[in-house]
């Protein structure tokens, strides 16, 4: 019996599956970045913020103090409004403190 196709034959199947195993690999991390996000006001540490954090503020990392109102974090989109704070719960607007 001849054994040269059949190896030729699985080598190039091996090929194959790795590739295409390979290229799912790959695409994971792509879709992971697309995830949609939202501005979260009033849930961010002072100093942790990622932008806009009212007057005397210039932008990220500048809030002054927890929980600020004016300044926003991003947050997966969906999730403000269901996150808990001390003062409250998260929101898509700016809180008038």
């Amino acid at each position: 019996m001849n054994t040269r196709p059949f190896a030729i034959t699985a080598l190039s199947l091996s090929a194959l599956v790795a590739g295409a195993a390979f290229a799912q690999d790959n695409a994971k991390p792509a879709m992971q970045d697309k995830t949609a996000m939202e501005k979260c006001y009033g849930v961010s540490m002072a100093g942790k913020n990622d932008c806009a954090a009212g007057p005397g503020t210039t932008c990220a990392g500048t809030s002054k103090m927890d929980y600020q109102g004016n300044s926003w974090k991003n947050v997966p989109a969906g999730t403000c409004a269901s996150i808990k704070t001390p003062k409250g719960m998260g929101s898509l607007t700016p809180i008038k403190s």
